[in-house]
Order: C-alpha cells, then structure tokens, then sequence
C-alpha cells in the first residue's frame, strides 16, 4: 500500500519543519516548498503524485490565494490552508477558492493530522481496503475476516483501518490515539483495552499473533500478509 503523498507549501522554515516532522511520524510523504513559483514550475508534471495540498497564504512572489486557484484549476485536489490570517473574511475567500479546510494559525498539529485523515477519506477514490484476510469498506464502515462479518465500535474499526493502512510498521500508542481521535489525555492502557477487544473479534490469539503483534515498550504492529 503506498503512503499518501502531501504538498506543503510553507515559507517559514520553522513551521514547515514541523507539518514534515509530525505528518512524517503519521507515515505520510510530504514534499515541501517555500515558493510558490517553484511549485508551479513542478506541478504539472507532478500533479497525479500528491493527493492534498497544504498550503500558507503569505508567501513571497505570489499570494497564496493565487496559487490555490491555479492548483485546483489543474486538478482536483483537496487543499487545507494553514495561516495566521485566521479572520472571517480570509476564510470565506479561502473557501471561495477552492480550499476545503482552513486552519488558523497557531494550532495543534495533532488537529491538522485529523484534519488530513478526514479530507483524504472524504477524498478517497476507492473506499473499499483489501488486505490478506480483511475486507474493509469506509463507506459502510462494513468488516470482514476471512469472509465473516465483524461488528465493530467506533474506536476498533478506526484503530483496524489504521493498522491496515500501515502494515508492518510499528505504531505507538499516542499515534493511535491520535489517529482514532482519541482525547489527548487517554491513558496507555485504554488503548491496550481497545486493541484487546479488537483481538478477541477478528480472532487473533494475543501470544501467538496472526494479525496484531505487541511491540514491548511502544505499542503494536500490523503483522504483514504473504
């Protein structure tokens, strides 16, 4: 499965490093810039790699604005502006452009994470996930293992389409939380809790693992399927 590919378009260094350190720790490609005019000598070519657009307003030689249009003009990608103009009148031009979110400046970048997650599904081209033994459908939100229906919570089939998306990588458990929408406050073993449960229903044995391995002293990991 390949990682989502973002393009970020930030020109302060210090607020760029950190969108590509913490998107990064959420497994996603990002390619930053901090001029625009080099995005658009890159983008045509370019386009059918990214699949969202975070995007500063202020930025040198062209107004972010700008460059908005002339993305969404080329394609049809969604576009999350981050900006410190966090007035009403900017937000309705933003949206007015084209933007499909819009996050002011300063914000917790645990929210622009969920922010991403939730455009990209909106997004998605093929909702339906398919890997080894399980079927899984975003749309219906449907679960099956080796053919079986399983009845799901909210938390289990977040956590599921989280393992899923992310084979063989070991997450931790404050990226689960944060990628299930968790409250930041939640304590270790609530997830512990909720990865128990999702074991016991799509019949994976915690000491001889088929699906879910722990991982001492960080968390868990999606076993991959040959």
């Amino acid at each position: 499965m390949s990682k989502a590919c973002i393009l970020l378009i930030e020109d302060d260094p210090q607020m760029q490093r950190l969108i590509v350190d913490y998107l990064e720790n959420f497994d996603y490609c990002i390619e930053a810039f901090d001029d625009p005019m080099d995005v658009l000598s890159i983008f045509p070519s370019s386009k059918e790699r990214y699949d969202l657009v975070i995007l500063d307003l202020m930025l040198p030689n062209m107004d972010g604005f700008e460059i908005g249009k002339r993305i969404k003009k080329q394609a049809d990608i969604p576009i999350i502006i981050s900006s410190a103009r966090g007035d009403i009148g900017n937000k309705i031009l933003g949206f007015e452009i084209g933007a499909d979110d819009y996050l002011a400046k300063p914000y917790e970048p645990r929210e622009l994470v969920l922010r991403v997650e939730a455009l990209l599904r909106r997004h998605h081209k093929n909702p339906v996930l398919r890997y080894g033994d399980f079927y899984l459908d975003e749309t219906t939100r449907e679960v099956k293992v080796d053919d079986y229906p399983v009845e799901l919570t909210k938390v289990e089939f977040d956590l599921l389409l989280y393992f899923l998306r992310h084979p063989g990588k070991v997450l931790s458990r404050e990226q689960l939380i944060g990628a299930v929408g968790l409250p930041p406050d939640t304590r270790h073993r609530t997830v512990d809790m909720h990865i128990s449960n999702l074991r016991y229903k799509i019949g994976d044995d915690p000491k001889k693992p088929r699906y879910i391995k722990s991982v001492w002293g960080i968390g868990y990991k999606l076993i991959e399927q040959r």
